[in-house]
């Protein structure tokens, strides 16, 4: 199966290089090609893809893919910004902690929370509330 993804991969890396170096396409035409290639491997793989073409962002999800491992790999985007942020955003700490608590969560999501991830939460949660203080504080002066 890991040798039919990587041919999916490849093919489309250098189908989209050439077609973008002949042309002058819009992310929508990419989209449109990308569709094209999917199809031809329809009777091998399934796939599920949801493009959001205002965004310029396409996601690709496998067979295999339910909805606790779409939501794991949402949450590797929303962690992203706030590690690139750290502390140079008023709203990184909301971020943050709120994406601490739900990984923990989604980790946990078939499992029991342990004694000390249930702190963790209940510190991130503080912190929450110190940080939405904070907001509340300075919009106030």
């Amino acid at each position: 199966m890991q040798e039919l993804k990587w041919s999916l991969t490849d093919a489309c890396s250098q189908n989209t290089r050439d077609y973008f170096k002949m042309t002058d396409n819009t992310f929508s035409d990419f989209y449109k090609l990308l569709l094209d290639l999917t199809k031809s491997f329809e009777e091998k793989i399934t796939l599920k893809i949801q493009p959001d073409l205002d965004a310029n962002i396409i996601k690709i999800y496998g067979e295999k893919t339910d909805s606790l491992e779409r939501a794991k790999a949402g949450l590797e985007e929303v962690s992203e910004i706030a590690y690139s942020t750290a502390e140079h955003h008023p709203y990184w700490s909301l971020i943050y902690n709120a994406s601490q608590i739900s990984k923990l969560a989604l980790e946990k999501w078939n499992d029991e929370l342990t004694k000390e991830e249930l702190d963790e939460i209940s510190w991130c949660a503080d912190e929450l509330k110190n940080t939405s203080t904070k907001l509340k504080e300075k919009q106030n002066h």
